[in-house]
C-alpha cells in the first residue's frame, strides 16, 4: 500500500481498491503523525479504519491546537447545536419579536462593510455587479467581498463563526442558525433592524424557517428542492423520447443505455450526497412520513426500512441505472459533475440537482447536446410525494458587525430593491422576496430553466427538512458518513442492512434522536 500527502490531503492507495476521495485534515503533520502510530498490519488493512476513526485521529495530532486558538471547534459547535435545536425552535415559536431599534441610524461618514458568498462565476458576477450598483447610491459606503466555491467554503465559514471574524453581511445554509448559532449568540435579530430592510415581502413560513432561539437570523434568500435534469439527446439515442417518469422507467432507461449505447453511458449519475437525498425521496414517497421531525429531529425511520432505502439506491447501480461510485472517482476524483467529461459529453444523461442549479448544468454541456437538457419531472416512487423543499440559503448579519443599519440596507437592496434585485436575478435561486421577484422578473433576471425547475418542486414537495440532515460531519464530500456508507455499498458490493448502523451512528452522533 502507497501513502502519500499533501498540504491539504492524504490519499491511500492499495491493490484491492484505490480512494480517490481525499481525507481531509488541516496540515500534514497531523496526518503524519496519525500514520507513525499505527503498525503496518494496520496500515494494510485500512478498511477498517473509517473516515471518522482518521478524522479523529488527526484532530488529536495537531487540528486540535488550531482550533483551540479560535476559541472552538466546528464539531463542538454543532454538537451544541444539536442540543439546543429543539429548545431555540420551541421558544421561538412563543417567543414576541424583538423590536426596531430606534436608535439606529445610517452614518454620513465613511463606512466599510464586508460580505461572504460561495457560489459558480455566475453567481459571482451577479452578487459583484449589485455591490457596485449598491456603493453607487451610497458613496461613503465601501464592501469588501469575499467569496469562492462550495467545496470546503462551510469549513472556512464554520473556522469564523467560531473565531468571531467572519464578514459582517454574510451568504447562510439554513442549517448553520442551527449548527453555530442554536442559542443566537452568532447573528443579529433582524427585527432589530426593519427601519432598514423590510421583513414583510416573505412569507411567514419562510421566515419561521429562519427564527431561531428567539431571534430572525436570517431573511431567505430564496426556496429550494431537488429535481431530475436529463439530456434527451443521449436519452434519443438509446431510442427513449421521454423523460423518466416511474422507477420502471429509470430501470428500462438503464438497460436501454447499457445495451445500445454501450457499458459506459448512463441514464443518471448521484454522488453519495444525492444517493441519501434520493433515498429519502424514496422512503417519503412509499411510507409517506417526513425523514425525520422538523423541529426535534427525531428520526422517523426503523433501521429495516432505511435498510430498504439503501438496497434502493444499491439496485440503481445494479440497473446501470447510475454510475458505481469507483467509476465516477477514477475519472473524475471528487470532481463536480457539471465538471465531469462524462457529463459534458452527455456519457452521464441525468442528474438529480437543486433547482437553482439548472443552468449551472444546461450550460456545462457541449454544443452537440446543450439543445438536449429537459427539466424533467418528479418521480413518484409509492403513493406519496417524496422529497422535500427548504430554505436554499439566507442572509445574516454577524453580531460582529459594527455598522448593523448599512447592513441591513445592503440586504435590502440586494433582495428587496429593483437595483439590486433586477442583477441578482434568479443567480441564488427564484427569490424568496415578493418585492424581489417582481423586479427580477421585471427585468427579464429569472431564468426560464430555473423558473421552470423550481415551479415544478414547490407544486409537488410536502416534506419538511430538519435542521440536522445537512450537519456537514454527515453530508461532507470525503469525510461525511453518508459518503461512507454509499462509498462501502459500492465498493464492498454490501447491502443496506450491512451499512445502516454506520448511518444511525453518525446520525446519533450529530444530534439526532434514533427511535
Amino acid at each position: 500500500m502507497d501513502c502519500f500527502a499533501s498540504d491539504s490531503v492524504i490519499y491511500f492507495t492499495s491493490v484491492k481498491r484505490t480512494l480517490f476521495d481525499p481525507l481531509t485534515i488541516s496540515a500534514r503533520s497531523a496526518a503524519s503523525c496519525w500514520l507513525q502510530g499505527l503498525e503496518i498490519e494496520e496500515i494494510i488493512n485500512m478498511r477498517k479504519i473509517t473516515r471518522r476513526s482518521f478524522l479523529a485521529a488527526a484532530a488529536a495530532c495537531g487540528a486540535a491546537a488550531a482550533l483551540t486558538a479560535c476559541g472552538g471547534s466546528a464539531s463542538s459547535a454543532s454538537s451544541t447545536a444539536a442540543s439546543a435545536s429543539t429548545t431555540a425552535s420551541s421558544a421561538a415559536s412563543q417567543a414576541p419579536a424583538a423590536s426596531a431599534d430606534e436608535s439606529l441610524a445610517l452614518s454620513d461618514g465613511p463606512v466599510n462593510l464586508s460580505i461572504s458568498w460561495w457560489g459558480g462565476d455566475s453567481r459571482h458576477a451577479a452578487y459583484q455587479s449589485a455591490l457596485e450598483a449598491f456603493q453607487a447610491e451610497h458613496s461613503n459606503i465601501t464592501v469588501e467581498p469575499t467569496f469562492a466555491a462550495w467545496s470546503g467554503w462551510e469549513e472556512k465559514m464554520a473556522a469564523a463563526f467560531i473565531a468571531g471574524n467572519a464578514q459582517d453581511v454574510c451568504q447562510v445554509n439554513w442549517n448553520w442558525l442551527y449548527n453555530y448559532s442554536a442559542d443566537g449568540s452568532k447573528f443579529v435579530d433582524l427585527n432589530t433592524v426593519s427601519k432598514f430592510l423590510d421583513l414583510t415581502q416573505w412569507d411567514d413560513a419562510a421566515m419561521d424557517a429562519c427564527y431561531v432561539a428567539n431571534s430572525q437570523q436570517c431573511v431567505p434568500v430564496s426556496m429550494t428542492g431537488r429535481i431530475f435534469y436529463w439530456n434527451m439527446t443521449t436519452f434519443n439515442k438509446a431510442g427513449i423520447t421521454e423523460v423518466p417518469a416511474t422507477e420502471d422507467d429509470l430501470f428500462a432507461a438503464g438497460k436501454a443505455f447499457q445495451e445500445k449505447l454501450g457499458d459506459d453511458y448512463y441514464p443518471l449519475h448521484l454522488g453519495a450526497y444525492d444517493r441519501m437525498i434520493l433515498m429519502v425521496f424514496y422512503l417519503e414517497s412509499k411510507y409517506g412520513k417526513d425523514w425525520a421531525d422538523p423541529t426535534t429531529s427525531t428520526l422517523n425511520y426503523t433501521a429495516d426500512e432505511i435498510a430498504e432505502g439503501i438496497d434502493f439506491i444499491k439496485s440503481l447501480v445494479d440497473g446501470h441505472v447510475i454510475m458505481p461510485l469507483p467509476t465516477y472517482y477514477g475519472a473524475n476524483g471528487d470532481g463536480a459533475t457539471h465538471q465531469s467529461n462524462e457529463w459534458i459529453t452527455g456519457k452521464i444523461a441525468g442528474i438529480f440537482e437543486w433547482d437553482s442549479a439548472a443552468s449551472k448544468y444546461s450550460s456545462a454541456l457541449d454544443d452537440s447536446n446543450k439543445d438536449g437538457f429537459t427539466v424533467g419531472e418528479e418521480i413518484k416512487f409509492g403513493d406519496y410525494n417524496g422529497g422535500f423543499s427548504k430554505v436554499s440559503m439566507g442572509m445574516a448579519i454577524t453580531k460582529t458587525c459594527k455598522n448593523v443599519a448599512e447592513a441591513a440596507t445592503l440586504i435590502n437592496f440586494l433582495l428587496n430593491e429593483e437595483k439590486g434585485a433586477s442583477i441578482m436575478g434568479s443567480e441564488c435561486g427564484i427569490p424568496a422576496s415578493k418585492a424581489g421577484l417582481k423586479f427580477a422578473q421585471d427585468a427579464g433576471a429569472v431564468k426560464d430553466l430555473v423558473a421552470e425547475a423550481n415551479a415544478k418542486v414547490m407544486a409537488f414537495t410536502t416534506n419538511k427538512l430538519d435542521p440536522l440532515f445537512e450537519n456537514n460531519d454527515l453530508k461532507a464530500s470525503g469525510t461525511g458518513i453518508y459518503q461512507e456508507v454509499f462509498d462501502t455499498v459500492d465498493y464492498d458490493g454490501v447491502a443496506g442492512a450491512d451499512v445502516v448502523d454506520t448511518l444511525l451512528d453518525g446520525m446519533e452522533s450529530v444530534g439526532y434522536t434514533i427511535g
